[in-house]
């Protein structure tokens, strides 16, 4: 994926009003979308102002390294899974003073890798907010349909509605659904 498509763009600018709004950071950690959340994000002009960083985390060894995942999570449950997709985004906010909410993505975008029980097209993403003096998290499964850039490009809109769903931000129009 080369460009954006408007949806991505518009939510993005939405998350970049309601973190600018607050005076929020945010940060990515992303695996199979391979930073395309953070290039969604810094399309938008004035994104220095509310994204800190971004990690792309592709081997086990980087998430644990990089974003402090258990190599015990890994081990137990893959890397594409709900804990570790958890980890990686709270592992974003171990590692940054600055961002208090953050986004992470890891999954099987294909066409090959798919099991039985991890289909090609299953996207995990892990949401962390800083609250007080913990972080909490949530984590969402999503199945894509298409092949490898669909797969993304739906992961990035996903992760992006999630966000603004974890900062309670209000849409001004509904936003369509992921096909």
């Amino acid at each position: 994926m080369t460009s954006f498509d408007s949806h991505v763009l518009s939510l993005a600018s939405a998350l970049g009003k309601e973190l600018s709004r607050r005076g929020w950071m945010m940060g990515t950690a992303e695996s199979c979308t391979g930073g395309l959340v953070a290039g969604a994000v810094t399309a938008i002009a004035g994104s220095s102002g509310w994204f800190d960083r971004g990690f792309v985390t592709y081997s086990n060894e980087a998430k644990a390294v990089d974003l402090q995942v258990s190599p015990d999570t890994l081990n137990l449950y893959g890397a594409v899974s709900e804990p570790v997709a958890q980890e990686m985004a709270s592992g974003v906010l171990l590692a940054s003073t600055t961002a208090r909410v953050a986004v992470s993505t890891t999954g099987i975008a294909g066409p090959e890798g798919g099991t039985p029980g991890k289909p090609v097209g299953m996207v995990c993403f892990g949401f962390a907010i800083r609250a007080g003096d913990g972080i909490t998290t949530r984590a969402a499964t999503q199945v894509f349909q298409g092949d490898r850039t669909q797969v993304r490009e739906h992961a990035v809109a996903f992760a992006l509605l999630g966000l603004l769903e974890t900062i309670g931000a209000k849409l001004e129009q509904p936003a369509p659904t992921l096909a």
